[in-house]
């Protein structure tokens, strides 16, 4: 009997008795069809090149672990994964300061629930669609998993765009999008927080709006104030822990920040305490950037320089052109600061913002070691290159997961009730980003892979959650 492939079943997508590195060799063993599994969830996604982007990755890695654990192929779990539990969209109508009637989309994916409450931020940006949301939520399944701590995946936003918005502007509209959201989150259900143009103006806004709809001040959000429930470390969390991690990956080498030049994208959160971490550590960040350009300042961006940014930033919403102009350094409008000479990257601004060509030249000009604390930043063919050439590579959803491991951290102090000081949380963060590393390091040579962090973190993030789903028998 034949039996075809199709859009509905994805079987035949495993073969048996192929022989693999992670089996020995020997016959017996379950190897995945990796193109056929991308076949169709291209074919039940299309256009969703991002969630393509993610699946792939997460798919290639795991085929050491589906060839010696055939249960997860039996209970179907990598095909369970990739279908979101619940996907959510909706209409957001808002009124802007001329009177007029605006309408955006939202969006809220509850990916997997199976080690605990939906955790992932929101974004607000004019690129968001359903398949950003969707790599973006799939993305945070591991990464969660990864911090050790009780949180499911999930994402969401909208293509709402902040930049040149009033403040009455944003709060109209985050009060629409929380007036559906409401329905479908809550303190033991689904707990977002911020992302890419959601800061703590935008998540106040959302706050007041959902205890006024529920009656209830629950730990409903993350990236609180600290005056309402907040947590210290959370504004500094992601780019502190890019830091950290980036730091463990320099000790296996038996080497440090101390001296080293540092080149950073971004200039939003994750860029702003990325550098003030590295200067702690002994470290010289040259460079800035928006969506305008970069800003290169050999001097470093220490001191009084790293306050303006701060100001220009998080207070005025500037464009980092001004630091050029105040400072007296040179000024790139529409690059990339990838060209800069380094010993450490920090890509911290969006997903695929280093090309395979800027990896190369990253390499060429010496930098040695890469940590993503942004979400997929680098482009696979890219990651590919750093990981041939043996570069210290931290994948983001290991090295930027300090920002939701803080988070939890929040939802914790909110259930007791119990604010901790900035030294606690910041000791936690840092030895969640020790653990990840390790836990990383150890997945990747158990199966076969030393020193390769994407295969380490991608297999220890899935062990945790494809356990727990095979528990829960078949939801």
């Amino acid at each position: 009997i034949q039996v075809k492939w199709s859009l509905f079943s994805p079987w035949p997508l495993f073969r048996s008795g192929a022989r693999s590195e992670a089996d020995g060799g020997k016959k017996g063993g379950i190897q995945m069809d990796v193109d056929k599994f991308m076949d169709w969830v291209m074919t039940k996604n299309p256009g969703e090149k991002e969630f393509h982007q993610a699946v792939r990755e997460v798919a290639e890695s795991v085929q050491p672990v589906l060839a010696k654990n055939p249960q997860y192929e039996k209970f179907k779990i990598l095909e369970r994964m990739v279908e979101p539990e619940r996907q959510i969209m909706f209409r957001v109508p808002w009124m802007d300061d001329n009177g007029d009637i605006q309408v955006n989309r939202g969006f809220r994916i509850e990916f997997n629930s199976a080690i605990g409450p939906y955790k992932g931020g929101l974004r607000f940006h004019p690129s968001v669609y359903i398949g950003i949301i969707k790599f973006l939520g799939f993305e945070q399944i591991f990464k969660n998993s990864l911090t050790g701590l009780p949180i499911g995946g999930g994402k969401g936003g909208s293509d709402f765009d902040p930049k040149g918005k009033s403040d009455n502007e944003v709060m109209r509209f985050t009060q629409s999008f929380m007036s559906e959201l409401f329905r479908h989150i809550g303190p033991n259900t689904d707990v977002p927080a911020g992302d890419i143009g959601v800061g703590g103006r935008e998540i106040g806004f959302m706050f007041g709006q959902y205890k006024k709809l529920k009656n209830s001040y629950d730990s409903v959000l993350t990236g609180k104030g600290i005056n309402w429930g907040g947590s210290l470390v959370r504004p500094e969390a992601t780019g502190y822990g890019a830091v950290y991690f980036a730091d463990e990956m320099l000790k296996t080498r038996g080497d440090s920040f101390e001296g080293k030049t540092v080149v950073v994208s971004g200039s939003g959160n994750v860029a702003q305490y990325a550098v003030q971490k590295v200067n702690q550590l002994g470290g010289k960040c040259v460079t800035l950037s928006d969506s305008g350009g970069y800003i290169y300042d050999p001097d470093g961006i220490t001191g009084e320089k790293w306050e303006f940014v701060m100001d220009l930033k998080n207070n005025r919403r500037g464009r980092i052109s001004e630091y050029a102009e105040k400072f007296g350094c040179e000024y790139f409008p529409g690059e990339r600061p990838w060209g800069v000479k380094c010993d450490v990257a920090l890509p911290c601004a969006t997903q695929n913002e280093i090309s395979l060509e800027e990896a190369k030249t990253l390499v060429a000009n010496g930098c040695f070691a890469v940590s993503e604390g942004a979400n997929m930043p680098t482009v696979p063919a890219g990651v590919d290159y750093f990981v041939e050439k043996k570069i210290l590579f931290g994948p983001a959803k290991a090295a930027n997961a300090g920002g939701v491991a803080t988070s939890a951290l929040e939802m914790a102090q909110n259930h007791v009730g119990i604010p901790w000081s900035f030294e606690k949380v910041d000791e936690e963060l840092h030895q969640i980003m020790i653990n990840i590393h390790k836990n990383s390091w150890d997945a990747a040579k158990k199966y076969g892979h030393e020193g390769n962090l994407v295969v380490g973190a991608n297999i220890a993030g899935f062990l945790k959650v494809a356990d727990s789903m095979i528990d829960q028998g078949l939801v």
